[in-house]
């Protein structure tokens, strides 16, 4: 039955619409996956003689186990927000004569090969392999090991258990801040010291091996949780539950004013208020609002002009990438339903231009405060905000033209990457790497107030050919509408 389980996520994976983006993507995951395996193994490698050197006096073993506790504490942070449940299209197989049991034990124990499980193995074994070279007890370095890969799972279990419960709420990214947050205040504080008490937990278990008990049986508990939980969803008619809810009617009236593109305005209005995806990039303003916190203040950045024109870019702009990037995957679910319609494929684009423009402005009206750090950065402000208008939100709409990738809109809003193929990645380049090489440019020639003035002067250039810049794009999505309903139908 495994065997055919495989057999059918391998079809699955070379069937898709978007095998070619994927396979891109998966290739480019790849490069970043070597990457952080050669840090682990070179951490690994160097950790006993660095631990030696900085702590001569300590036995470097000993010292490695109090640092466990915040290597568990970022292992969670990082699987809570990048590593998702291995999933299975499991509708059809429930019409068949497969058991539950076998299908939910799959996926669990699919997720036991992920490679937020491999990499740390990368570091644990070879320090392992120093600690026995450097006389340890090789039963004692076996145990402990042992342990480590334990720890680790429990990890990948708990995880999942996190996600299911935090899925519930708002913003579902809280809950594992304030535990994870709590947990290292407690810590740090000295209130509850967590990292010595997991140091001595895990050195009583290398000095008696019996005790490993204790932490299997604590696996074999999240294993059994997490099995009831996702037994208890494997029904065809799980998503055909019923929720009573108030129902919030918006007043929009206001977007009349728009003429023609008013539809489509209120269209993504009620997307963006009652769905929790699209919804995060509503609350991502505030993040864009406080950015320049970061970096006006900061004396590092002050000799760093450059930096002014990537916070300007993104500051103004976090909707404008939030939003933009997915289009038109936002309206994956019914795309085919809207392309049947009567409408003009440039109402539909001039809507989500308009919605990305009056984001900029507003965003550009709520960040004049920052004037307090002097009139460089309202300036480099203005720039980035008029090289969004005129610019980026063209960039945006374009990349979208190639965008293949299903998003379901009730999925959890806080770091989910469903949705990001090659695009997304790719996008990035122009948008943010772009104006800050031209504005570094300029400003190291001429002058800062120069450097400015260019991605003004782009900006203006891009309004004023506005028509034509909306012509070519829309003859693009156009011409691959066909494929984008096509790639859309499919469970991505």
């Amino acid at each position: 039955m495994i065997k055919h389980f495989l057999n059918l996520e391998w079809k699955q994976f070379t069937r898709s619409a978007s095998f070619g983006k994927s396979l891109g993507l998966k290739i480019l995951m790849g490069f970043f996956a070597l990457y952080f395996i050669l840090v682990f193994l070179a951490l690994g490698i160097g950790m006993y003689p660095l631990l030696e050197k900085m702590f001569p006096e300590q036995d470097p073993f000993v010292k490695f186990n109090s640092y466990i506790f915040y290597w568990v504490l970022c292992d969670l942070l990082m699987r809570f927000f990048f590593q998702k449940l291995p999933v299975l299209s499991v509708k059809p197989l429930l019409t068949l004569p497969i058991k539950r049991k076998q299908v939910v034990n799959f996926v669990l124990r699919k997720s036991a090969w992920s490679f937020f499980n491999f990499l740390p193995l990368f570091a644990i074994i070879p320090f392992g392999i120093t600690l026995i070279t450097k006389e340890y007890n090789v039963t004692l370095i076996l145990v402990w090991m042992l342990t480590m890969v334990i720890i680790t799972l429990i990890n990948n279990y708990l995880n999942f258990i996190v996600e299911s419960l935090s899925s519930k709420t708002e913003l579902s990214f809280l809950p594992i801040m304030l535990i994870s947050g709590g947990l290292y205040a407690l810590n740090y504080f000295e209130i509850l010291n967590i990292s010595e008490l997991l140091a001595n937990g895990i050195l009583a278990i290398t000095n008696t091996p019996l005790l490993i008990i204790v932490p299997i049986l604590i696996l074999v508990a999240l294993y059994v949780y997490n099995f009831k939980i996702l037994r208890d969803k494997l029904f065809l008619d799980s998503s055909l539950q019923t929720k009573t809810q108030e129902v919030n009617a918006s007043n929009l009236e206001w977007t009349n004013k728009f003429g023609d593109i008013a539809p489509f305005m209120q269209l993504d209005l009620k997307l963006l208020w009652r769905n929790k995806r699209p919804k995060s990039s509503v609350w991502m303003l505030v993040m864009g609002l406080f950015y320049g916190l970061l970096f006006y203040p900061n004396p590092t950045y002050q000799d760093k002009p450059y930096f002014f024109a990537f916070v300007g870019i993104f500051s103004t702009g976090i909707f404008l990438i939030n939003f933009g990037q997915f289009i038109p995957a936002w309206d994956s679910g019914y795309y085919k339903l809207l392309m049947s319609q009567n409408l003009r494929y440039k109402q539909y684009l001039k809507s989500k231009y308009t919605l990305m423009t009056l984001s900029v402005i507003i965003l550009f009206v709520l960040c004049i405060p920052y004037v307090y750090f002097g009139w460089k950065v309202l300036l480099a402000q203005l720039a980035a905000a008029v090289y969004n208008v005129g610019v980026n939100t063209y960039v945006i709409l374009f990349g979208g033209s190639y965008n293949r990738k299903k998003i379901d809109l009730n999925e959890r809003a806080a770091f989910n990457f469903q949705g990001t193929g090659a695009v997304q990645w790719l996008i990035g380049l122009p948008l943010i790497i772009l104006p800050m090489v031209i504005f570094a440019i300029f400003n190291h020639l001429f002058s800062f107030e120069i450097g400015c003035f260019v991605l003004i002067l782009l900006g203006i250039i891009g309004i004023i050919f506005h028509e034509k810049f909306m012509k070519f794009i829309t003859q693009k999505y156009i011409d691959s509408k066909h494929k984008m309903i096509a790639a859309f139908d499919q469970n991505n």
